[in-house]
């Protein structure tokens, strides 16, 4: 697990935790970088799965926190949910979540709308402090963290990769970049990627090349369920932020589609939609599942236009805040279930099981070839397309 903290003045990076509240027996040291103060930033274990521990940090002993491991294996539960930001509406999310008894947070971008107000950032950490504290956080980048400004800020994601570190350099597919990374977890049933929809990802750009052999890398007989996280959605409805995800869906929809991915969770737009199993397109029965969960809070509102009428693809939208929770209940099965903010509480509004590609034997072997031509046909495109 990494610990990360920020300090106004200069600390020791030391975590000391053990699984007794009160009581530290073990200790582990890591690393501090200077930026908008001091960040700490230490990695501790090896740890116990489904165990509780009590750690406290160098800077000020007298705080206690706590966090639980994940299970190491099924079943297992993510809360998912995007665009968070720091407003009314954001608090009432996290009081639901905090309810819910998960096992890890997945956030697809947009976190704190600091947008390069480096005191926005800290204020978001102390608001997320208590949720974040006790669970895995991971994220991925959204527009509001490019935070690049000719001539006074040309460097893209400087905050927000000094702040939100997370492990691209872990496990057996490290990608070289805190933009995009994958990591599994309940003993590698679950295998979630976390793709970056602004930085570079064409053909034979390091994120493509890296997403091709980190899907490679997979073994379907031991992995039941593979999810990918962007923040631009692949596929959407509404009528804010239309085709901004179309050109990385066509840069890399036939690579997940090979490989089988279940779903596909993505932010962006500040509203709720569910779709039916697609690929390019079109209803397919081997293709991921596409959920927008953008509705997490932010400053700017709800996105409440939708087109009409509403796509065949499409089962379930609606412009209401709240969150998402992914339960993976057995090597077949997972269930999806979105909870609106209503009425002070977290109200399921839509829910969906979702079947393993990887149980399933027609998409397992009758679209095995068929894969494979499809993405050979992409790559003819997109050389046609980079001629043009």
């Amino acid at each position: 697990m990494r610990v990360t903290w920020i300090t106004k003045d200069d600390a020791r990076a030391v975590v000391e935790y053990g699984t007794t509240s009160g009581k530290y027996p073990f200790s582990q040291t890591g690393t501090t970088a200077t930026y908008s103060g001091k960040i700490h930033d230490v990695v501790v274990g090896s740890l116990k799965p489904s165990t509780t521990y009590y750690y406290r940090c160098s800077s000020d002993r007298s705080r206690e926190f706590s966090f639980r491991t994940p299970p190491s294996s099924l079943p297992f539960e993510f809360v998912i949910v995007g665009d968070l930001g720091q407003t009314g509406w954001t608090k009432k999310t996290l009081q639901h979540v905090a309810a819910a008894d998960y096992d890890m947070l997945l956030l697809p971008g947009d976190l704190s709308y600091a947008d390069t107000f480096q005191p926005l950032w800290d204020s978001y950490g102390r608001l997320v402090e208590p949720l974040a504290s006790a669970r895995p956080w991971m994220v991925t980048e959204g527009n509001h963290e490019i935070e690049k400004i000719p001539l006074l800020e040309p460097q893209s994601f400087k905050a927000y990769n000094a702040r939100w570190r997370m492990p691209y350099d872990a496990g057996a597919s490290p990608s070289g970049s805190n933009l995009y990374y994958s990591f599994e977890v309940a003993g590698g049933a679950v295998h979630v990627i976390m793709l970056g929809s602004y930085t570079d990802y064409e053909a034979g750009t390091a994120q493509y090349q890296w997403l091709q052999g980190d899907l490679a890398r997979i073994d379907r007989a031991r992995t039941s369920f593979v999810v990918a996280l962007v923040h631009a959605p692949w596929y959407n409805s509404n009528e804010a932020h239309r085709g901004e995800g179309d050109e990385m869906r066509d840069a890399m929809e036939a690579l997940l589609y090979g490989a089988r991915v279940d779903a596909v969770f993505a932010g962006h737009v500040h509203a709720y939609e569910r779709f039916k199993r697609v690929y390019r397109g079109m209803e397919d029965p081997c293709g991921p599942v596409h959920v927008t969960i953008g509705d997490g809070g932010n400053r700017e509102g709800l996105a409440e236009e939708f087109v009409d009428p509403q796509p065949k693809a499409s089962v379930f939208r609606e412009a209401s805040f709240g969150h998402g929770r992914l339960q993976v209940v057995n090597a077949t099965h997972a269930l999806w279930t979105w909870h609106r903010n209503d009425d002070d509480q977290p109200v399921v509004a839509d829910q969906a099981w979702i079947a393993s590609l990887a149980a399933n034997p027609a998409c397992r072997v009758n679209h095995r070839q068929l894969t494979l031509e499809k993405i050979k046909e992409h790559q003819r495109r997109a050389k046609r397309k980079q001629g043009h």
